[in-house]
């Protein structure tokens, strides 16, 4: 069984959009690319990509899909 952690600083339940890049250790553009290209599927969710959270899981999926090693 496989199990990854974000962070070991704290088990937070939502990130904003700059924690969650800083989590990701990526730049907020890089983040906003990830998820223009994964995660968001209109016009309007690309405009509110700055004012959305995230979970964790949501920074997992993210993770694994720009390829960044996941720490076990």
């Amino acid at each position: 069984m496989l199990i990854t952690t974000l962070s070991t600083r704290s088990a937070k339940s939502f990130y904003s959009e700059t924690e969650a890049a800083q989590a990701l250790g990526i730049s907020i553009d890089r983040f906003r690319d990830l998820v223009k290209t994964h995660i968001a599927q209109s016009d309007d969710e690309i405009n509110n990509i700055g004012s959305t959270t995230y979970q964790a899981s949501d920074l997992l999926v993210l993770k694994l899909l720009a390829k960044i090693p996941v720490h076990h």
